[in-house]
């Protein structure tokens, strides 16, 4: 049986949830608080929902997850360095996640927020086959790293995290997997979003500015926190 990967995108917030699952085995990442849609999809599948993965902490929509984590019994997963006040699975940088015959393997990304991670899934035979960036890569920009600026990190801090992340976790990865990010074009979390919702990593490096091959960690810092408008108030 083939995986199943369904992109759920609400146009009014720009913002895509993913619904995944391998043999009869289910995860949702980053759920809108209506969670009709995933309970609909898991009965269409005949399948149970096992994890609920969360990319970061979303500053402009509410979560679904704890809704989701209630009527299914899946397990919440955040990053490392997430602090929530329910019960949440803290993965590991690495930690891999099995689902149906197919796996999911956390790398934790800081940069947008701390806790930031992405999600590789590789494919039945155990390739890389697509990444769910959150709000760490986005088709044509990556996040802003000014919305958990904190006293002791500053945007600057954070756009410097981000660079390391986008090199060593994410740039690193094979050219054809596809990216799959949290937003498209009109969510305030970056500025040069495209219209298209998905893409390949390789044609990312090839677009998108801030994966320009020789760009230095300063230059990154000055492009991605240049222009930043301020962050919408909810």
């Amino acid at each position: 049986q083939i995986m199943f990967i369904r992109q759920l995108y609400t146009g009014c917030l720009s913002e895509a949830a993913y619904f995944i699952e391998s043999n009869g085995e289910a995860a949702v990442i980053d759920p809108l608080r209506d969670i009709e849609s995933y309970l609909d999809l898991a009965r269409e599948r005949k399948a149970t929902i096992k994890f609920l993965f969360e990319t970061h902490f979303h500053a402009d929509f509410v979560s679904g997850h704890l809704d989701l984590a209630a009527a299914t019994g899946a397990t919440i997963v955040y990053g490392p360095s997430s602090r929530t006040n329910y019960p949440v699975h803290l993965a590991k940088d690495g930690e891999i996640f099995s689902l149906g015959n197919i796996s999911i393997e956390v790398l934790h990304t800081p940069g947008h927020t701390m806790e930031s991670s992405c999600y590789l899934l590789k494919d039945e035979q155990g390739k890389d086959h697509a990444i769910f960036t959150g709000d760490t890569l986005f088709v044509g920009d990556v996040g802003r790293p000014d919305l958990a600026a904190k006293s002791t990190l500053t945007q600057e801090d954070l756009a410097g995290h981000l660079y390391d992340s986008l090199r060593k976790k994410v740039m690193t990865l094979p050219d054809e997997i596809i990216v799959y990010p949290a937003h498209g074009a009109g969510s305030a979390c970056g500025k040069n979003m495209s219209k298209e919702t998905f893409d390949t990593l390789g044609n990312q490096k090839k677009t998108n500015y801030a994966l320009r091959a020789d760009m230095s960690k300063d230059e990154f810092i000055k492009a991605v926190t240049d222009g930043l408008m301020p962050p919408p108030g909810y």
